[in-house]
């Protein structure tokens, strides 16, 4: 292409021109400037200057024949000079080897004997003059026609005729179009010289005037086109003597529709012949013309009308009238005229430097309407997404780069002709400044590129470049000022973005400076865009940021907006529309819809069309209509294109003025009022009226007087006396006369009328009251003998006489306006002459009361949705049912959202305006249901309130801690407290638990306090052994489903000093447990396990003062003793002998323990009173699915675990409920101890809480003291044992000890911090009873003061204050016998008189409890 040879030409010549253009520069300082109209440029500022480059003389159209030379000229102006190539038919030419055909030292080509054969054209077609300038781009030429002359075909030949003698005669002879100018006629074979009188007409027709004897003879017509001449068919014409008769009038040739451009000339024939010989005269649209005394009308021989230099005002329809005195006969032809695309505008050069958007401006007129395409540097420019054609005919080019340089031409066509009009685009380098005021040519996003910089630093790149929000075909971009300039005030910033794998960069920026946003309209849908941004002070540009990569969202593949679509009246009653292809149809375009609508009404129709194009038939005459057409495909509607408006033709009025009245002045003279026909049957601007009046006697008489203008009356002058006249009235419009109103009749006076005295009364006065007017009309006196000037009208609230306004005599009806509503009017009405005042007329009215109608209300919105975003956002969606289908808001109309949530009930509304079919509602609270509604508003009408829609926000995590946090003591149990709350005010959400840290030093690290963790939403808790007379200090902690909320405050409380109640006869037992019967060699390494659930230990238990309740649980208990021990003897023959050998190692390992006295010194271990207590109610009944953390048993400290025999393994198993958890936990808090680690505190708070009782189950308490001495296998390994805390798994049950334990559900996670293990079958009991969680702690063997213990989590090794323990008292012999029954352990017989020993001691502590 000749542009990408001109890059590769500048390059090798850009040096020099850069050199000519620096010398230039030096030479010539601030001439630049001056030829654009700016100021000289700072020193050292390189602007390059537009270069002159256009034609001087273009191709036009020419008409050749076979055999001859022709020459296209072609000249273009350049420094330096331009080369010169030609195209042809869109075809560079070579004219190097072409011998017939060579290029002139202007650039005109010379084509040397034309070839043009039937099968062969070389020569015809369309031709182009293309000029280069190797530094600066190509420029084309407008296209030129060059037509070869065909072959001579006659359509018509000349037949023989006669005329009469001073009659007209026509000789037919039609060739092609183009060859009309070679036709020549002969008469008897000798050339016919034609004049005034015999006339070729352009279709080659011989017309012969005034026919004498000498035209008689034998006619022939020769086409001569360079090749022999061509003969028609020879014809004779004779011509006849008068024969003094009449004949019939008929036409010859008459007029044919004829197109015509501008400046050239049209003829049209029109010949008529008959007896007498008739004459012709024409008009144009019901107008006669004129043409003696135009020099452009030409009547020629036989009545052709010639019109040379025809212009737009000669379209129209055009009336041949040949009138001989008896008949007349009428034919019409229709002229269209014309022009050639004209310039409005042509497009201007452009400076831009690069990235920015520019727009070439390029206006045209012409008939037919012209199309437009863009040329750059000689190639077509193909709309894509950086060039596109705007506004009809502009064309944009956005992200502008180096290789857009060059010069663009605008190209105008249409069927009569083409132009052309170019412009030069220079991109300059970002450092030099545009040297001219923003020209209209630039983007209002690229105009801040203009302001010259000064020296100073620059900014650095903007921080934190995110895209807020992403749609379809936008993307916002925000911001954060760059750490250069913190405040960024007066910055400004620009943001460039391209298509990913696109180097073309465009760049938008900011409106206002310190604005740190900006939305990128226009983009494609699902499409990868890269963004950076930069930012501007007085100094210049600044770094730019990071590439920012963003993908917009897909949407629907439905067509685009159909381009190009146009709307043009063909009639006054029809309208074609026309339009293309949508450029994104994406997919097979099935059909079109068209929608159109009469301005003013809001009632739009449609109708389905299969082409492009569709003729609307059945529209109202003069009346503008808008247009629209959406595409549709296998997706449904697409883009609808923009309203197109048009107006149908005008034509005739279809119906008469209205309200035509006559007054009579005088004896000579009168008046004729009328009003304009009803506006929807003008059908065009009413140009003037036509008036028509006869004297009744002489109908056929008729005179007629036109009114120009909107003028609405007429006075007629220079009549008879007494004499009677029928008036009518036609309007006029530029397409003829409407039609005219009934006659109506008047008679003038027969003398002039009296002025001696004052006229009489009016003959009638009404009055129409309005609100704040009085519409007054009246009729003149009945003697209408008197000269009547005007009207005098009085008014006034009970008195006419307040105000006086005087009107012309011709006025029948005046309004009295400004009145006050709602009072009471006296009118009087006189007619009044020079002579004076006449006698006056009263009325009186009352005006009406002022009442404002209720405008009609609208219709709600429909559809409304509420869609939750998070936990304080939910948009609102609707539909509106007024609204186009499209549900396009084009008017004022504005939305009222309003909301509210039920809770409290007296919430007052909320309310916002949008003026969208959507509104985001944001600062709402968490978790929380909120019911919606919407009005719309148009003016002053208002619809009423939509049906609500409701959403429910999205949970928050707490945001304000648990209140109102007290702590007691329990009655009775000063190591137990009570911990009372009440809800976070703050939930944001259904809380699903709680969280209780305590620790005896408020300074401690969080994680170093005790946890004790409440299910589901209960607001108390109890805690158990808790060290006497010590301040504790308590936080608690809610929990919903989104996590945990804030801490309460600390909160301190002193536990009571040890008193009588808690010192049972129990605690001085040395061998005393805790929680049943404890092994006495276990020592104060043991320390039970925890449990949130409901625990026996100090669990409220109502005192028994009767002495018989007393002695009846006594023997209950006895009984089951015995039954027991009978079991007990049972199961002792079954021990293996493997078991026995297990045993005696547990025993030889608790030798090593730190009890001070021997298996005699063991006294047997309390039994508990109230076992039924020990049943722990269910942990959660919710069925709410956020797991919770559940009360945990937590080890407080390293020493608190003491190992247990393996030999009581599958006892333990059968008899809970088989949760693991919190035996690892002790063997991990144990192994942690010994090995001085801290364990992994794994506190899992997600998983599904149980939904069952769980209760604690003695193990071990029934036991003998020597068979009660045993431990786990993970005493006597630590490492392994360490390991096993870890897993829960087979390994782990090995290490489970024979102590009390809280039977759980075993998928609860959060009875210990290891991995919970396969837990073994057994069925849990039920027994409800408050929830505690007893701290647990061991005596020593021979000491009656209670043992100090130490609680931590996660640190084992830190020593925490001393906690009490309480020891529990003897349980009942039910509970005793229950136990004992549930024991599956086995003995020896020779272990069996240790378990009696043991059970005699149960007897004694039984038999002390009673006597006490």
């Amino acid at each position: 292409m000749a542009a990408a040879r001109g890059a590769r030409r500048l390059l090798s010549t850009s040096s020099l021109w850069l050199c000519c253009l620096l010398l230039l520069g030096r030479r010539e300082p601030g001439a630049a400037a001056a030829r654009s109209g700016s100021p000289p440029q700072s020193p050292g500022a390189s602007i390059r200057t537009f270069t002159p480059f256009y034609f001087l003389v273009e191709p036009v159209d020419t008409l050749s024949v076979r055999g001859s030379s022709v020459i296209l000229n072609c000249s273009a102006y350049s420094e330096p000079s331009p080369k010169i190539e030609w195209k042809k038919d869109g075809t560079f030419l070579n004219l190097v080897s072409d011998d017939r055909r060579q290029l002139l030292p202007d650039g005109s080509l010379f084509i040397s004997n034309v070839v043009h054969s039937k099968h062969n054209k070389p020569d015809e077609g369309y031709y182009q003059c293309v000029a280069t300038v190797e530094s600066l781009g190509t420029i084309v030429s407008r296209t030129a026609k060059l037509t070869v002359a065909g072959l001579p075909r006659f359509a018509s030949q000349p037949e023989p005729s006669s005329a009469y003698a001073g009659n007209n005669a026509v000789l037919n002879c039609e060739v092609n179009a183009d060859l009309v100018s070679f036709v020549r006629w002969e008469q008897n074979r000798q050339p016919l010289l034609l004049d005034d009188r015999v006339i070729k007409l352009p279709s080659g027709t011989l017309v012969i005037s005034n026919v004498t004897e000498g035209d008689e003879g034998l006619y022939r017509c020769v086409v001569e086109s360079g090749g022999p001449p061509k003969y028609s068919d020879e014809a004779e014409l004779k011509v006849l003597p008068d024969p003094e008769i009449t004949s019939n009038l008929m036409f010859l040739k008459q007029p044919s529709s004829l197109v015509r451009v501008i400046g050239q000339s049209a003829v049209l024939p029109c010949v008529a012949s008959g007896l007498p010989t008739p004459t012709i005269r024409w008009m144009k649209n019901e107008e006669a013309l004129d043409t003696e005394s135009s020099e452009r009308l030409v009547l020629l021989a036989g009545g052709s009308l010639d019109i040379s230099d025809v212009t737009e005002d000669d379209a129209g329809t055009y009336f041949c009238i040949a009138d001989n005195g008896n008949e007349t006969i009428e034919a019409q032809a229709e002229l269209t005229v014309q022009a050639q695309p004209e310039f409005l505008k042509q497009p201007a050069n452009i400076y831009a430097h690069e990235s920015m958007d520019i727009v070439f401006e390029c206006e045209v007129t012409g008939k037919p309407t012209p199309t437009v395409k863009w040329v750059k540097n000689g190639d077509m420019v193909i709309p894509s997404d950086y060039f596109k054609i705007v506004k009809e005919h502009n064309l944009q080019v956005l992200g502008l780069v180096k290789s857009d340089e060059g010069f663009y031409q605008c190209i105008a066509e249409n069927d009569v002709g083409n132009t052309q009009a170019g412009a030069q685009l220079i991109i300059l380098e970002h450092d030099v400044a545009i040297p001219t005021l923003p020209p209209t040519s630039l983007t209002s996003a690229t105009t801040d590129h203009l302001a010259p910089a000064t020296t100073g630093p620059l900014p650095s790149a903007p921080r934190d470049v995110v895209a807020s929000l992403v749609s379809t075909r936008f993307i916002k971009l925000t911001w954060r000022t760059p750490a250069s300039d913190p405040h960024g005030d007066n910055l400004t910033y620009s943001v460039f973005y391209t298509k990913e794998g696109i180097a073309r960069e465009r760049v938008e920026n900011t409106s206002h400076p310190g604005d740190m946003q900006v939305t990128i309209q226009n983009l494609m849908p699902a499409t990868v865009y890269i963004f950076r941004v930069m930012a501007q002070n007085k100094h210049g540009s600044g770094e730019s940021s990071a590439p920012l990569r963003v993908e917009t969202q897909p949407e629907v593949q439905l067509p685009g907006p159909a381009p190009n679509i146009r709307a043009y009246a063909s009639s006054p009653t029809s309208i074609i529309v026309t339009w293309e292809t949508p450029l994104s149809g994406n997919g097979e375009i099935q059909n079109y819809k068209l929608y159109y609508m009469e301005k003013g009404t809001d009632k739009e129709q449609d109708v389905d069309v299969a082409s492009h194009s569709y003729t609307i038939n059945g529209l109202k005459k003069y009346t503008e209509y808008s247009f629209r057409v959406v595409a549709y495909n296998k997706h449904g509607p697409g883009v609808s294109t923009q309203d197109v408006a048009v107006r149908t033709l005008s034509d005739v009025p279809s119906a008469a003025p209205q309200n035509l009245s006559v007054e009579v002045r005088n004896s000579k003279s009168i008046v004729i009022h009328w009003q304009p026909p009803p506006l929807a049957t003008q059908n065009g601007q009413i140009t003037g009226y036509k008036i028509r009046y006869r004297k009744a006697s002489r109908k056929s008489d008729v005179t007629e007087t036109l009114v120009t203008g909107t003028q609405l009356s007429q006075l007629i002058e220079g009549l008879d006396r007494g004499t009677e006249y029928n008036f009518r009235v036609a309007a006029l419009t530029v397409n003829g006369t409407g039609p005219a109103t009934d006659w109506l009749s008047a008679e003038t006076f027969e003398s002039d009328l009296d002025e001696t005295r004052v006229p009489e009364v009016p003959s009638s006065l009404h009055v129409r009251p309005l609100v704040t007017s009085i519409v007054v009309s009246w009729t003149p006196p009945e003697n209408q003998n008197i000269v009547v000037r005007g009207y005098a009208i009085g008014y006034g609230i009970g008195s006419p006489h307040a105000q006086t306004i005087k009107v012309d005599y011709k006025q029948r009806y005046y309004t009295i306006e400004n009145l006050d509503p709602s009072s009471h009017y006296v009118i009087t009405l006189k007619a009044f002459n020079n002579v004076g005042e006449g006698i006056p007329l009263y009325e009186s009215a009352v005006t009406r009361p002022h009442t404002v109608p209720d405008p009609t209300p609208m219709m709600p919105p429909v559809g409304v949705q509420a869609s939750i975003l998070s936990h304080d956002t939910i948009r609102i969606t609707w539909a509106d049912n007024s609204l186009p289908k499209h549900q396009k808001i084009t008017d004022s109309r504005y939305y009222t959202v309003r909301w509210k949530t039920n809770i409290p009930a007296n919430t007052k509304y909320k309310n916002a305006n949008a003026t969208t079919l959507n509104y985001l509602v944001t600062g709402l609270k968490p978790n929380t249901l909120y019911e919606f509604s919407v009005m719309v508003t148009k003016g002053r009408r208002s619809s009423t309130w939509s049906m609500t829609a409701h959403g429910t926000t999205f949970e928050l995590v707490p945001t304000s801690p648990p209140k109102d946090v007290t702590v007691v003591s329990k009655e009775g149990k000063p190591r137990t407290i009570i911990v009372n709350w009440q809800p976070p005010s703050e939930a944001n959400g259904k809380i699903t638990g709680y969280i209780i840290y305590y620790s005896t030093d408020v300074n401690a690290e969080i994680h170093d306090w005790v946890i004790e963790p409440v299910v589901g939403n209960r607001l108390t808790h109890q805690i158990q052994e808790l060290t006497l007379d010590t301040p504790y200090y308590f936080k608690i902690q809610a929990r919903n489903s989104k996590g945990m909320g804030p801490m309460s405050e600390a909160v301190q409380f002193r536990t009571p000093k040890a008193d009588s109640s808690d010192k049972m006869p129990n605690d001085q037992a040395s061998g005393s447990a805790g929680k049943g019967s404890r092994l006495p060699d276990l020592g104060s390494d043991y320390k039970p396990p925890m449990s949130g659930s409901n625990s026996p230990h100090g669990s409220p238990t109502s005192p028994l003062d009767s002495n018989m309740l007393l002695v009846i649980i006594v023997s209950v208990g006895v009984i089951t003793i015995v039954v027991v021990v009978i079991i007990a003897v049972f199961c002792t023959r079954r021990t293996t002998s493997h078991q026995k050998k297990k045993r005696a190692a547990c025993k030889s390992v608790n030798g090593s323990h730190k009890y001070k006295g021997n298996s005699k010194d063991v006294k047997p271990p309390d039994l508990w009173i109230h076992h039924e207590r020990l049943e722990l109610k269910p942990i959660d009944k919710s069925p709410d699915p956020n797991p919770i953390m559940t009360d945990t048993p937590i080890p407080r400290n390293s020493q608190d675990i003491t190992p247990v025999d393996n030999s009581m393994d599958s006892s333990i198993h059968q008899r809970r409920n088989s949760y693991r958890g919190h035996e690892s936990e002790d063997s991990m808090s144990t192994l942690a101890g010994r090995r001085g680690m801290r364990p992994k505190m794994m506190m899992p708070f997600d998983s599904q809480p149980p939904q069952q009782s769980v209760r604690n189950t003695p193990s071990t308490d029934t036991m003998p003291a020597s068979s009660s001495q045993t431990c786990c296998t993970d005493h006597q390994d630590p490492e392994g044992a360490t390991s096993s805390s870890y897993l829960a798994s087979s390994q782990e049950e090995d290490s489970g000890q024979s102590l009390p334990t809280a039977h759980v559900r075993p998928s609860h996670p959060l009875k210990s911090f290891a991995v919970p293990a396969i837990p073994p079958p057994g069925p849990p009991t039920y027994d409800p009873a408050l929830p505690s969680t007893p701290l647990l702690s061991q005596q020593a063997l021979n000491h009656h003061i209670h043992a100090v213990k130490t609680a931590s989590i996660g640190t084992l090794g830190r020593s925490r204050p001393p906690m009490p323990v309480v020891v529990p008292s003897a349980p009942e012999v039910q509970e005793t016998t229950r136990m004992l029954e549930d024991s599956e352990s086995s003995s020896e017989p020779d272990e069996l008189t240790k378990e009696m020993a043991h059970l005699e001691g149960l007897m004694k502590d039984l038999n002390a409890i009673t006597t006490a």
